[in-house]
């Protein structure tokens, strides 16, 4: 099985999400920006019953009238998303796991409002909104 671990920055809140996400993807939307503090943000999307908080649990702010971002209450770090149309899912911060490696991005999302000075080198999809097989 390929579960995979996490942990916020201080170790407050800790997970477990077991067995392979459904997709891993980079957002390029402001409001990742704003939430991570870099230039985009790589979520690994899982079924809400893989994944369970060990330790702690995320505190919850609604980031946006169809979205709520799960994040620590001691060192604020952002742990989770959740999309109130989708309340099947969690999309987990990849850079957040204890081993990040495993876990490669399958598309760009968002890429509309990527940041012009952004350049990445993949061949992977992009779409500038969400993509179809998301919605």
């Amino acid at each position: 099985m390929n579960d995979h671990t996490g942990r916020c920055l201080c170790g407050a809140v800790r997970y477990v999400a077991r067995g392979a996400p459904k997709s891993v993807s980079n957002c390029h939307c402001g409001m990742c920006r704003r939430a991570s503090g870099g230039p985009f943000i790589t979520f690994a999307r899982y079924g809400k019953e893989q994944v369970e908080f060990t330790q702690g649990s995320p505190s919850w702010y609604r980031s946006s009238d169809s979205a709520e971002r799960g994040f620590c209450s001691s060192c604020g770090g952002s742990l989770a998303y959740r999309e109130a149309r989708r309340s099947d899912s969690i999309w987990l911060t990849v850079a957040m796991m204890d081993n990040p490696r495993d876990l490669a991005p399958q598309y760009h999302i968002f890429t509309d409002s990527m940041l012009p000075w952004l350049r990445i080198d993949d061949d992977l999809p992009r779409h500038g909104q969400w993509p179809t097989a998301h919605a």
